[in-house]
């Protein structure tokens, strides 16, 4: 297995090798869901939109399986304040964009934003790469198991207010989850954890990742809670 610490100049490697057994449900979900089965907002086909990546990072925590996760800072221009997977554009440096470019992207911007050190990171699947519109980026989701857990915090305070771990168990109660209703009528899932409201692409993630992993609980589709315009 190539760790991500030791190909700044070859490339990034996926491993499946090693995996604890309670991500088996998440592995079979990367090998067969499709892109439809995530999201109705896929990338444009005239290839426009900003190329993305995110990291969706499962370690184990005192609780058991977790997500590491972080809150925007509330003075950015876009999703201000808005809990998200840790991720942004790529950047030249980080290679071809139908390669190991997203790969790359997702544990810089890791690093970047939480300090987490990508040596302790073992990639292990990809997600069809979706878009969000409000942005205009497109997507890659990258999943990675952290393997050996390493401090993590805000690093910058302009971009970061804060960086927090989700228990999965926490993800799942029902007692947890919720539907947003912006202003414009859009619907979707969320979820009330760890003093945060996770909304929008990123709830939508973790939403499908619970679902299709045999994950979820039944819950109360009903329960709303309402976005201004603000968001």
């Amino acid at each position: 297995m190539t760790r991500a610490s030791d190909t700044q100049d070859g490339p990034v490697m996926l491993s499946k090798d090693g995996l604890p057994g309670w991500l088996d449900p998440v592995v079979r979900v990367v090998e067969t869901v499709e892109p439809v089965q995530l999201s109705r907002f896929l990338p444009p086909e005239n290839g426009a939109g900003r190329q993305s990546a995110v990291l969706i990072l499962f370690g184990e925590g005192e609780c058991g399986p977790e997500l590491l996760l972080m809150e925007r800072a509330s003075s950015l221009r876009s999703h201000a304040g808005q809990p998200s997977f840790p991720g942004g554009a790529l950047d030249p440096e980080d290679g071809d964009p139908q390669a190991d470019g997203p790969l790359r992207a997702a544990l810089r911007e890791a690093e970047e934003e939480t300090g987490l050190d990508p040596s302790g990171v073992q990639l292990f699947g990809v997600l069809p790469r979706l878009y969000i519109p409000v942005s205009g980026f497109v997507v890659t989701p990258v999943l990675g198991w952290w393997r050996e857990p390493s401090p993590v915090d805000v690093v910058d305070p302009n971009e970061t207010a804060r960086v927090f771990t989700v228990p999965v168990a926490d993800l799942t109660n029902p007692d947890n989850r919720a539907t947003t209703v912006h202003p414009s009528g859009h619907r979707g899932p969320a979820f009330l954890v760890e003093s945060a409201l996770v909304w929008g692409f990123t709830a939508g993630i973790i939403d499908r990742l619970l679902h299709f992993s045999g994950w979820e609980r039944p819950w109360d589709r009903h329960k709303q809670v309402p976005l201004d315009w603000r968001s």
